[in-house]
């Protein structure tokens, strides 16, 4: 694979998120020679709509350059995500012979935060003594458990997202959120194949 992945997002915070974990995990994998192009954002509730996330990639494909691969990243909210990962791949592969996934958080994306939280703990007012929830990708309101582990403050997307994402545990999310192990299979499949 040569050129770059071009991710789909929903928010400006996983505009800074997701190619810091993006990189991470290419790092990770030996993949220094795969950039990551600027995301492209779209709507969660609107990309769901038929034909929202046809425009969204053509446009995307049109925006940016030297793009190799396609990832839409959405959270699932109380959806199921592997329906909702299926149903949008197949959406994607019908405007785009390019490799192509689709990766649902289950829940929310912060739910990787807390499968990791140990490795953040004393990280931008994470107590010292927090710890992960068992099932992590089970909790509803993951943001909200996020602001209940903080000391003195509350959790902001926009600035804790990426400083978590660069700083988080990525072995722990792996064995405790089936979502973020998706994501990475997601990544090596843009490379080593079916």
């Amino acid at each position: 694979m040569s050129g770059a992945i071009l991710s789909f997002v929903e928010g400006q915070s996983e505009e800074e998120a997701v190619p810091l974990l993006l990189r991470r995990l290419l790092a990770r994998l030996g993949r220094f020679d795969i950039r990551i192009a600027r995301p492209f954002r779209v709507g969660r509730y609107k990309v769901v709509r038929p034909g929202e996330l046809e425009r969204a990639v053509i446009q995307g494909l049109r925006d940016r350059g030297d793009i190799s691969a396609v990832l839409l990243l959405l959270d699932a909210d109380d959806g199921d995500p592997l329906q909702l990962e299926a149903s949008l791949l197949a959406r994607c592969r019908q405007v785009t012979r390019l490799p192509s996934a689709v990766v649902v958080a289950q829940r929310e994306l912060e739910a990787w935060f807390l499968g990791s939280k140990d490795s953040l703990r004393g990280f931008r007012g994470i107590r010292e003594d927090a710890s992960a929830p068992e099932n992590p990708e089970s909790i509803r309101g993951a943001k909200q458990r996020l602001s209940q582990n903080m000391r003195g403050r509350r959790y902001v997307p926009v600035g804790d997202q990426p400083a978590f994402a660069a700083r988080m545990d990525l072995d722990l999310a792996l064995q405790r959120c089936a979502s973020f192990r998706r994501f990475e299979l997601a990544l090596r499949g843009f490379f080593e194949g079916p």
